[in-house]
């Protein structure tokens, strides 16, 4: 199987960065003596001759909205190239293997996927049986890789130029975007999160030199910005400072953003500082809610007045904090929904918010740490296979069509181009309704925007 194009490797949605799920297995690939073919289908179209060319085609499923856009994708493979062998590799493939191994895929490989997915290449290449470490099939199941083999620089020379992504948008300019990685997986389990289960606590730790080389391959190539897509970056502080020292020393232009827990904000804030004079623009944190009780039901480890404190410490070191939320939840409340959107008003973080994330809903995918807690309180409804989901509902029904409403707003806001204020005043002003109380004078002091990616983050 080493002619080129008969290992096909394809991504559905990376969030707007060049994908590392791409560049990590062509770079493990490439050192075996494979010449694969890798298309991002979010960016660029799918030829019929590389499909029908391809012995093995692997689909990156990172996220469910990537599963989601995939299972799609492999449904034309299947149809276009019937004796492809068919796998699914990322987060997402072992939560919803019995789903894919019933139809469409072959395999399946979770957790640490590039050395399962070349000796499944390999495997295949001898015609040897598909008793791979790793790999999950129809009649060999397998669980998610929680073991490490060495790693390789990514290969990002075949794929999409950075321009075709998103970029860092501050001040009026537009800074071309690059993604990179200093750890895989996280220390923290928080219940509603799929690293949980894939993961079950575990972090790998990228070699600094290997993030390194990543980054100037990104910066010869246009990238400006970097995005450290770790769960959380400061998982390994000093593993993570050597890097961006290093970056800054070498690169003194380039600017970051970094995902960081609360908690880690609160318990490293001493670093922040020295974070903002390396380059950082702003931090994502997943905030999910200011409800102590939704916090406390998700394991997250921080409370609401840790979210204030997080904003004091960011906001004195010069980095706008840009929170991740999970506002649909069997516990929120019409009235913790409204203090939520009232915190952000009161604390003059509506810049800072994605409206997006005002919509976001639970998903508690198979194998999730969630669905036990769920089920005993009576909330968790059957699997949805082909939603890659368990179904559920608010206890309050109106919860429910709050969400649907507050997502029709924001996509009618997208697409009009309207300001991400004024739909935070509209959806401020559907829920006081539904909750029966009059909506307040705006009372946000709009200043100069602060720097934010061009694409929001959602899964």
């Amino acid at each position: 199987m080493r002619q080129p194009g008969a290992i096909l490797l394809l991504s559905c949605y990376e969030l707007g960065h060049q994908p590392l799920n791409l560049a990590s297995p062509l770079a493990f690939l490439g050192h075996a003596g494979y010449a694969p073919a890798a298309i991002d289908t979010s960016v660029q179209p799918l030829p019929d001759e590389a499909i029908t060319a391809a012995q093995l085609v692997a689909i990156s499923v990172p996220m469910h909205t990537a599963l989601r856009l995939g299972v799609a994708v492999a449904e034309r493979v299947r149809a276009a190239n019937p004796t492809a062998h068919l796998c699914f590799y990322g987060m997402y493939a072992t939560l919803n293997a019995d789903y894919l191994l019933d139809d469409p895929a072959d395999s399946v490989i979770g957790g640490e996927y590039e050395a399962p997915l070349l000796a499944l290449a390999r495997a295949l290449d001898e015609g040897a049986p598909l008793r791979v470490e790793g790999v999950g099939t129809r009649h060999r199941p397998a669980a998610a890789v929680r073991a490490r083999t060495p790693f390789r620089v990514p290969d990002r020379s075949t794929l999409p130029p950075l321009a075709a992504y998103a970029g860092l948008e501050h001040d009026g300019a537009l800074t071309l975007g690059g993604y990179a990685e200093a750890t895989h997986g996280c220390l923290h389990t928080c219940l509603h999160c799929p690293l949980t289960p894939v993961y079950g606590g575990r972090l790998f730790v990228v070699p600094a030199d290997v993030v390194l080389a990543d980054i100037r391959a990104q910066v010869a190539m246009g990238a400006g910005h970097i995005t450290f897509g770790d769960p959380d970056f400061l998982n390994g502080p000093g593993h993570a400072l050597k890097i961006l020292r290093a970056m800054r020393d070498e690169f003194p232009h380039l600017t970051f953003d970094a995902t960081i827990k609360i908690e880690h904000i609160l318990e490293r804030r001493a670093l922040f500082p020295e974070l903002r004079s390396l380059g950082c623009q702003f931090v994502l944190s997943a905030v999910e809610s200011v409800s102590d009780e939704v916090l406390r039901r998700l394991d997250k480890g921080h409370a609401r007045r840790d979210v204030v404190e997080a904003v004091q410490i960011t906001r004195a070191a010069g980095i706008a904090l840009r929170p991740s939320l999970l506002p649909f939840t069997p516990w929120e409340t019409f009235a913790s929904y409204v203090e939520l959107l009232d915190f952000f008003e009161e604390h003059q973080m509506l810049d800072q918010v994605d409206p997006v994330q005002y919509t976001i809903r639970l998903l508690v995918p198979p194998g999730s740490a969630l669905a036990a807690d769920l089920a005993r309180d009576g909330l968790l409804g059957p699997l949805d296979a082909a939603a890659y989901s368990y179904a559920w509902q608010h206890p309050d029904a109106r919860m429910d069509r709050l969400q649907r409403e507050v997502a029709a707003l924001v996509e009618a806001g997208e697409r009009s181009g309207e300001h991400p204020v004024d739909t935070f005043y509209r959806i401020k002003e559907r829920a006081c309704a539904l909750l029966g109380r009059a909506a307040t004078a705006r009372s946000y002091v709009a200043g100069a925007a602060p720097p934010r990616l061009t694409e929001s983050w959602f899964c």
